[in-house]
Parts: C-alpha cells; sequence; structure tokens
C-alpha cells in the first residue's frame, strides 16, 4: 500500500501565504488617507461599476484589493451582519472594530480550513467625531488584523506606496493633518509615481468619510470634482 503524501504544516501554510500575496500583486493598489475633516480612500479603477471602495454603514466605509469576486463577497457580508446588529439593537452598537474581528476570524477560518485561501486584503475605516478618534483596520489574507493611523495602502505596490506616504504624510499627526485638497494631491502624488506614468481622474476611484456630513458619512468624488481638487 503506498505512503499518503505528507506536507508538513509550516511548509502548507507558506504554499497558501505565497499563493494568496502572488495573486494580490496582480491587483491595482488603495490608499487610505486620514485628513482634516475625514477618510480619504483612492485607488486606480477605470470602472465605473466595479468599485473597490464603498460604503458598509453610517460612519464605516470599506475598501478591498486582489481578487475581486472575493473580497465583494466579504463586502457584502459586511453589510448583512452590520445591518442586522443595527437593526437587533442599535445603530451605535455597530462599530469598525466589531466588524473588522470578524472578517478577520472569516479569513482567518478560510486560510487555515480551506484548500485554496481567499486572494485579498481588505480595509475596514471608521470616521471619528475628531483625528484621534477614526479607525482603521487592514486585514490580510491569512486574517491578521493590524489597527493603523495616519494612512493605509494595500496592494502589489503597498512596500513603495509605505514608503512614499511615511516620507511625504505629516510627522505631527494627530494634532495636524493635510486638508481634503492636499490629501488627494498625496494619493495621487503617490499612485503616480508608483505606477510611473500619469493617472487621469477618469482613471482613480476616489470616495471619502466626511465627518461633517449628516448620520451617513460615505460620499464618493466624481471625476469633475477631483479634477478641480487636483
Amino acid at each position: 500500500m503506498p505512503m499518503p503524501y505528507y506536507v508538513s504544516p509550516e511548509q502548507l501554510m507558506r504554499d497558501k501565504a505565497d499563493y494568496a500575496r502572488k495573486g494580490i500583486a496582480r491587483g491595482k493598489s488603495v490608499i487610505a488617507l486620514e485628513y482634516s475633516d475625514g477618510i480619504l480612500f483612492m485607488a486606480e479603477n477605470t470602472s465605473a461599476t466595479l468599485h473597490k471602495i464603498s460604503e458598509i454603514y453610517d460612519r464605516i466605509a470599506f475598501a478591498g484589493v486582489g481578487k475581486f469576486n472575493e473580497f465583494e463577497q466579504l463586502r457584502i457580508g459586511g453589510i448583512r451582519l452590520v445591518d442586522m446588529k443595527g437593526y437587533a439593537y442599535s445603530r451605535e452598537d455597530v462599530t469598525a472594530k466589531s466588524l473588522a474581528n470578524a472578517y478577520s476570524q472569516t479569513l482567518g477560518n478560510i486560510f487555515t480550513s480551506e484548500v485554496k485561501p481567499y486572494e485579498c486584503e481588505i480595509l475596514v475605516g471608521a470616521v471619528g467625531e475628531e483625528t484621534a478618534s477614526n479607525e482603521l483596520f487592514h486585514i490580510l489574507y491569512d486574517g491578521s488584523v493590524s489597527d493603523r493611523t495616519g494612512w493605509v495602502a494595500m496592494g502589489g505596490a503597498s512596500d513603495q506606496l509605505n514608503e512614499y506616504l511615511e516620507n511625504h504624510y505629516t510627522k505631527d499627526y494627530p494634532k495636524s493633518v493635510p486638508d481634503l485638497k492636499a490629501s488627494v494631491a498625496m494619493g495621487h502624488d503617490a499612485l503616480k509615481t508608483v505606477e510611473e506614468r500619469d493617472l487621469t481622474a477618469e482613471g482613480l476611484e476616489v470616495a471619502i468619510l466626511d465627518r461633517a456630513r449628516a448620520r451617513r458619512k460615505f460620499r464618493r468624488l466624481p471625476a469633475a470634482d477631483l479634477t478641480k481638487l487636483l
């Protein structure tokens, strides 16, 4: 009787991680920047209907990179989860932290128990009453979650984008943060530098969580408004 093929757990986890990272690296990057009145999300995306950045709840936004159908499943599941929680309890009970924990558990279970891991990374952001109370949670393909401040870069060019933003984002956070116009210019320059080509407003997907708005804080910036800001 032939012996079954054996792969050590360590090697299996490394292979899954390499597979997921290669899939994510093929996708375009997403940047999130905290600005004076909220949080800015920016990504290169020429599609008008397939969004990388979306609203989840009143103060909460979602962004994904990698395989579209996989992070879209996570987005839809997150909307259902927070809608049920907000309906059963109250809207104030819906938090970015609880949603990020749910995503972390889901991605962690898929990574360890399924043959193929999800080839995506996601970001959950919530705008607070002031800059210091904003929340940014970056969740990786294996369920690892980190609490970020200032900025987040995801996708294939995340290392270069993080280096650029480290050098250009304010060092005096949260006392001093850029306004919306400066944040849009910074995000645009970062993506343009990494891609080594010019990026037009029509080729960008940009949205904000604006704390000055009424209950629903999420708003997309159309190409005309983005052109003025740039």
